[in-house]
Order: structure tokens, then C-alpha cells, then sequence
């Protein structure tokens, strides 16, 4: 019954990534994401309801404006994508329960954030804080314990010792996020930390080999591999973390 109830999930998980969209596009301009309605970037014509159909639209217009023929940016179905599928990994994984909605709350957050910080280098504080404190609410409310308030402290103040021993490649957007992935994941985070770190080193290794020493003064958004790392907490940290515990 599970599987059947995560395919039923995907579909509003599209919808949740269509407004991820405009949370992303209007949120670090501190513009309403409620008004005005959706329109093309082009030509600034209102999109019909017709046109702001997650996925569907984009595939029926060939990826083009109606009015102007502009191309659509894939990066606006490929968020619709991607969200749907975590918002149905949540419920997979978590059956249909509160949990699974804290996950998909959680989800839905670190593509916003990822989003942001790939097209602007930043991570909104009117996203990720009260998104934060919403998640330790919950996961406090629901699995009483200090557990996600001193794993979110943790995680936050590890982040935030590296900003100050290399404030080019860490800023303070990243050590919100980290309080974010400490207050969901609890005893994981440090799975998360880990993952983040050790994907982020592609990037770094394809600039120095690129660029030489010169690659020390080119920083790469942090926030995406942070929020990789908190989606690989979130679906199989415990077991990564109980094998390696296992190990010692």
C-alpha cells in the first residue's frame, strides 16, 4: 500500500515544486510570492493556468513561451521533478504519516535553498530560520527529546568555526543550514556534514586541476552539497551510520 500512496504523493509533490519555483525566484528580492500571478521572464506575459501545469505544460509547449516563443529554463520542471520524487521518497519511506510530512517539509526546503544559492550565492534567512524552527517543533513535538535542538546547535557551531578559519569558501547561509539538516536529522547529522564535505571536494579538485592556486580564491555555493548531504541523512543515514558504528 505504501508504494501506491507515494505515486499518489508525487503528484501534489509537483505542485509543491512549481511554487518552490517562485519561492526561489522571488524570495531573495523580497517580492510576494503571492502576487502578482506567475508570468514569462521575457515578455512578462500572465501564464493561464493552462501553462502552469507542473511538468505537463512545459513538455505540451516544447519548452517555449506561448507568447513570445522564449525558451523556458529546464531548471523550472527539473525543480517540480526532483521535489515531486522526494516528496514521494518521504512518504516511501515513511508511510503516511507525520513524519513523512516533516520529511517532505524538510525536502522541499533544501531544494528552495539549493535553488538560491546556485543562481544568487545565497541562502535566504526568511527560508531556512523559520523553516528551521519549524522542523525542531515538529520533530521535538513528535519524538520528545534535546536531541534536535543540541544536534542542530552542533551541527550549526561546526559550520560556523569553519567560516571563521576560511570565510571565502563558507558563509553564514551555510551555518543556517547546517542548524536546519542538525534539528531533522539529530544523531545524523554528522553523516550529512560528511557527505556534504566529501562531495564537495569534485568540484574543488576540477578547479584546482583547471585553475591551479588561482582556485583558492573562486568559491563554489556550499548550500547544494549541504543539502545533498541532508537528503542522504534523511533516507539512509541510520544505516550508514550504524554500519560504521559497527565497525569500531
Amino acid at each position: 500500500m505504501t508504494p501506491a500512496l507515494a505515486m499518489f504523493a508525487f503528484v501534489p509533490g509537483l505542485a509543491l515544486g512549481s511554487f518552490l519555483n517562485v519561492v526561489a525566484a522571488r524570495v531573495p528580492l523580497r517580492r510576494s510570492v503571492v502576487k502578482p500571478a506567475s508570468a514569462c521572464m521575457a515578455c512578462g506575459t500572465t501564464l493561464a493556468w493552462h501553462d502552469n501545469i507542473p511538468l505537463l505544460s512545459y513538455v505540451l509547449l516544447r519548452g517555449r513561451c506561448r507568447s513570445c516563443d522564449t525558451p523556458i529554463p529546464v531548471k523550472y520542471p527539473l525543480v517540480e521533478l526532483v521535489t515531486g520524487v522526494l516528496v514521494a521518497a518521504s512518504v516511501l519511506v515513511f508511510g503516511l504519516t507525520w513524519d513523512a510530512a516533516v520529511a517532505a517539509f524538510f525536502c522541499a526546503t533544501l531544494v528552495a535553498v539549493s535553488v538560491t544559492d546556485l543562481e544568487r550565492r545565497i541562502i535566504p534567512n526568511r527560508i531556512v530560520v523559520p523553516a528551521a524552527a519549524v522542523v525542531l517543533a515538529a520533530q521535538t513535538l513528535l519524538h520528545p527529546s534535546l536531541e534536535w535542538l543540541l544536534s542542530g546547535l552542533a551541527a550549526s557551531g561546526f559550520l560556523f568555526v569553519a567560516a571563521l578559519a576560511y570565510p571565502a569558501g563558507m558563509g553564514m547561509g551555510d551555518v543556517k543550514l547546517a542548524l536546519l539538516l542538525g534539528v531533522m536529522l539529530g544523531r545524523v547529522a554528522p553523516v550529512a556534514l560528511m557527505v556534504a564535505m566529501v562531495s564537495a571536494l569534485v568540484p574543488a579538485a576540477v578547479l584546482f586541476a583547471k585553475h591551479g592556486q588561482a582556485a583558492r580564491k573562486m568559491g563554489i555555493p556550499f548550500g547544494p552539497f549541504l543539502a545533498l548531504g541532508g537528503l542522504v541523512g534523511l533516507f539512509v543515514g541510520d544505516a550508514i551510520l550504524d554500519a560504521y558504528l559497527d565497525q569500531l
